[in-house]
């Protein structure tokens, strides 16, 4: 019997019991993994509350990123062996000591990425790889706007657009949070509860408005993010933290000067083991060259994961979470 963190029902933070689990032998193409530390994210509250609906039915074990090293291996698996380091990021299984993984999603960590930096970044950090490499092609001269700049997504994504050469500004919620955007690449912090954020675009640009807006926010901030955007530049929708965007006309996108508008997932863009080898490649190369920086700013133990579920909704954190079986 292993610990875990289950739902049984939907609901708030205290839906996630602690208990403890069975876990089997890994079956065809699996994988077993001792974990060493599991990533917190948004996407865990989205299945908690029914957002999104569990592939695996009820109850589930929360959690959709991780890392740990292989202690067994199944069937028909050739590129993994028992010792080897590994990250991942699977739907639901996370919050656990031990788990069963496709072999075929796992990915083995270099030795200069911690076990804790893998957990806080592997979700994360291989999103903002293709937000910033592939849904959009930020460089030298893009002006990107980053709502939620101190957060996991936020501060990595900062980080990463200034080193790719950009103009980086992010919209904060406090001055503490400001300060932690700057000294993480943001050129300008915009503290959104008090300023109007479109104007300040404006201003920080001199008219010129954005390339692309980046949004984890999702409701508080649509339409507007669409009036800090030059015209044919990218609104690129990647999370929901203040609740889903609703239907919308499609010809706004018209009227604001011909827009482009996406919501992509990172399931879809490393979908293909390549693919996934590329991204998670490109990130441990900009991390392990220092370039990009992995802030893991809340350690729980698995147990309080209560704690860190109410942490993250009640904007409390800042870079990235992790629990710690």
């Amino acid at each position: 019997m292993v610990a875990a963190v289950r739902v049984h029902k939907h609901g708030g933070p205290e839906v996630l019991t602690f208990e403890d689990i069975q876990i089997p032998a890994p079956g065809q193409g699996q994988v077993k993994i001792k974990q060493h530390a599991c990533g917190i994210n948004f996407i865990d509250t989205y299945f908690r509350v029914g957002m999104y609906p569990s592939p695996v039915g009820m109850p589930f074990v929360a959690g959709n990123e991780g890392a740990g090293e292989v202690i067994e291996v199944g069937p028909g698996v050739t590129d993994l062996k028992v010792g080897d380091r590994v990250g991942y990021v699977v739907p639901l299984g996370g919050y656990a000591a031990e788990r069963l993984l496709p072999a075929e999603r796992a990915v083995k960590l270099p030795d200069n990425i911690s076990y804790e930096q893998a957990a806080g970044m592997m979700l994360k950090g291989m999103t903002v790889q293709y937000l910033l490499n592939r849904t959009f092609k930020v460089g030298k001269g893009t002006i990107v706007l980053i709502h939620a700049a101190a957060g996991g997504v936020g501060l990595i994504a900062s980080q990463w657009a200034n080193h790719l050469g950009a103009t980086v500004i992010g919209t904060v919620g406090s001055k503490d949070k400001a300060e932690l955007a700057k000294k993480n690449g943001c050129h300008h912090t915009i503290l959104y509860r008090d300023e109007d954020f479109v104007a300040r675009v404006k201003e920080i640009t001199s008219g010129k408005l954005c390339d692309v807006v980046y949004d984890g926010i999702g409701k508080t901030t649509f339409p507007a993010s669409l009036d800090c955007i030059r015209p044919m530049g990218y609104f690129v929708s990647y999370g929901s933290a203040s609740g889903q965007i609703e239907a919308f006309n499609i010809n706004i996108l018209q009227t604001k000067g011909s827009l482009f508008a996406t919501r992509p997932t990172l399931n879809t863009y490393a979908a293909k083991r390549e693919d996934l080898i590329a991204i998670s490649a490109d990130l441990f190369k900009v991390v392990g060259s220092g370039a990009v920086k992995i802030p893991v700013n809340q350690k729980y133990a698995l147990k309080d994961a209560q704690k860190a579920h109410r942490d993250l909704e009640g904007r409390d954190t800042t870079g990235a979470s992790i629990l710690v079986p």
